[in-house]
């Protein structure tokens, strides 16, 4: 694992630090490119009938993909790939305008088709392994995002089921605050991280922080992402 490097001051985790993760190492991985290091931990599902399912799949050298975790939905994780090493989990996209996302990001895989809630378990133990990834790399709670975020279209996952408010009432994740604020979506959202060159992405902020919405983007969707971008400190 990477050396412990001091926490960022403007946010705060409440989670124990406390994990008991198994190996079972995957040989698709490779060095990081440019001498990049981790700055966004990328949240996926699995879409197979079970963990051990994936973590064989992922493990196949055949597969060609990866990634740096397995979570279980007793709460079990499993470590494939190295944290210091480029795992094949995030495939072509990008986030605030750099692609390579496998370069610069940690893949966590949970054992999930999509189309039901992740268990208590599951996510008991993803935030604690998020807190401990977070500290240790240095990303912020802007930093977590999921499969949809960067690659809008192609993939869906972690999906509406995922409970993102969640993750960041423990700071863990970005979630917009109730305060009213007028703003233009495009510059927002390309200003939050999205591609807006992708036409999917407004479909991937919506599954992500307004899945109950319908119909064309509103006053409230601006509202939601001018406020987002000011929780991620780039307003």
């Amino acid at each position: 694992m990477g050396s412990q490097p001091v926490p960022r001051g403007d946010w705060q985790l409440s989670v124990p630090l406390s994990l008991d993760i198994r190996q079972h190492l995957s040989p698709n991985f490779g060095e990081r490119r440019d001498g990049q290091r981790p700055e966004l931990i990328v949240i996926h599902y699995t879409a197979m009938d079970s963990a051990q399912a994936a973590i064989d799949w992922l493990s196949n050298p055949e597969a060609e993909v990866s990634a740096h975790y397995v979570i279980a939905p007793d709460g079990k994780i499993t470590q494939l790939v190295a944290e210091e090493m480029r795992a094949w989990h995030a495939g072509v996209g990008s986030w605030q305008a750099k692609g390579d996302v496998n370069s610069r990001s940690i893949g966590i895989e949970l054992s999930n088709k999509g189309d039901h809630p992740f268990a208590a378990a599951q996510m008991d133990a993803l935030e604690a392994l998020l807190a401990e990834i977070m500290l240790r790399w240095d990303i912020g709670p802007d930093g977590v995002i999921g499969h949809s975020d960067m690659s809008p279209g192609r993939k869906i996952d972690p999906g509406p089921k995922f409970d993102w408010l969640r993750l960041a009432r423990q700071g863990l994740a970005v979630w917009p605050d109730q305060t009213s604020a007028e703003a233009e979506w495009e510059s927002c959202a390309a200003q939050f991280g999205y591609d807006l060159d992708n036409p999917n992405c407004f479909a991937a902020f919506r599954a992500r922080f307004r899945p109950w919405a319908d119909g064309p983007c509103d006053a409230e969707d601006a509202r939601i992402v001018a406020r987002l971008v000011q929780a991620a400190g780039r307003d």
